[in-house]
């Protein structure tokens, strides 16, 4: 009872190709649909579902399907749009004259790519660490005492060679 259980499930797959070519269809499939009752009903419904087909008949479209459907494609297209967002879009396309959004698509796609090489080539600054890092200022103050202090020792300098000079004369 297992093996023909088993036998009709591989058969059930193979029944539309038998359907259509029941010459082609192998000889175990054929076999087991001539001993097997519920394969054998299988096929049957098959058949008459085929038939049922074969017999339909699509309907005619109206000869103004195709008109009423654009004019109605057109509507949609320039009824105003819901929500903020809808409002907003098609305002700043009236405001560009682009029409519809197929031409702003280019345009978004090329600042995109400035922004992306622009942030990238700003990240590849800060990455490689060539910042020159400026000293804090100093207060006037500060920077005169340094400024004395050089002088000072400079001073000091311009002594010791003089009295170097003048001893060696």
């Amino acid at each position: 009872m297992k093996t023909l259980h088993t036998n009709c499930d591989a058969t059930e797959s193979r029944l539309a190709a038998m359907l259509l070519d029941p010459v082609a269809a192998p000889a175990r499939v054929q076999s087991n649909v001539a001993e097997c009752e519920d394969c054998s009903r299988e096929l049957d419904e098959l058949r008459a579902t085929l038939a049922l087909l074969d017999e339909w008949q699509a309907p005619e479209p109206s000869p103004y399907f195709t008109t009423r459907l654009n004019a109605r494609l057109r509507e949609e297209r320039e009824k105003a749009p819901a929500g903020w967002l809808g409002r907003l879009t098609a305002r700043v396309q009236a405001g560009l004259g682009l029409g519809q959004a197929a031409h702003v698509r280019p345009l978004a796609a090329m600042a995109l790519t400035v922004l992306l090489l622009i942030g990238g080539g700003a990240y590849l600054n800060l990455a490689n660490g060539d910042l020159i890092v400026q000293p804090a200022n100093q207060t006037a103050v500060v920077h005169d005492l340094q400024t004395l202090d050089n002088n000072a020792q400079l001073l000091d300098q311009l002594e010791t060679i003089s009295d170097s000079n003048s001893n060696g004369d």
